[in-house]
């Protein structure tokens, strides 16, 4: 389980076909810290480490991830967010994110101002549910809803997290991995029986 608070964005350094998944090898100040088997969030995206090298880990994603999310489109030299899981003794800074990712949703527009952004977004209403003041969990950042629509939210970014995240290079017509809140997940399957 993950919190949504990105530790360092790290860089895709190889991407390698394997059946109908790749392996990729990715650079970061946390490799020496990773251990083989370990879980860790990558653009919100669950992943296994399988191997450590130095500075670099390596993961590989399988046909259900490359259906569900934006990986089949991460070229080399891509930064990507990474969290690991939080510790039993942890603090909750974001919510509740399972590295499950729902769906892809597409930049519509963004709004920088003086480094504040806004963006918008659309998505497959079937995925999931946002409300206003609610949480979603955008590339593995845990943000807040300020606006909802059935099929569209956005949401306000403050400088210190659109620079230590890779939702600053963000431009109309990008896909993000989105995983909506779990509450909401839950509560929409109760009610639609």
């Amino acid at each position: 389980m993950f919190t949504g608070i990105v530790e360092c964005m790290g860089r895709l350094i190889s991407k390698t076909p394997n059946g109908d998944g790749f392996d990729f090898v990715i650079q970061s100040s946390l490799a020496s810290e990773l251990k083989i088997d370990q879980s860790l969030s990558h653009d919100g995206i669950c992943l296994t480490v399988v191997q450590i090298n130095e500075d670099k880990h390596t993961v590989q994603a399988i046909r259900e991830t490359v259906a569900k999310t934006n990986i089949a489109q991460w070229e080399v030299g891509v930064e990507i967010n990474l969290e690991r899981c939080m510790p039993a003794n942890g603090r909750f800074d974001g919510h509740i994110v399972q590295g499950h990712v729902d769906g892809t949703a597409e930049v519509v527009f963004v709004e920088n101002e003086g480094g504040q952004l806004t963006i918008e977004f659309t998505h497959n209403p079937v995925a999931g549910v946002t409300v206003p003041k609610g949480s979603i969990c955008v590339n593995g950042v845990s943000l807040t809803v300020v606006k909802s629509e059935n099929n569209a939210f956005s949401v306000a970014i403050i400088p210190y997290t659109a620079q230590h995240t890779n939702l600053q290079k963000l431009k109309s017509g990008d896909l993000v991995n989105i995983e909506f809140d779990i509450i909401g997940k839950y509560l929409k399957k109760y009610l639609q029986g």
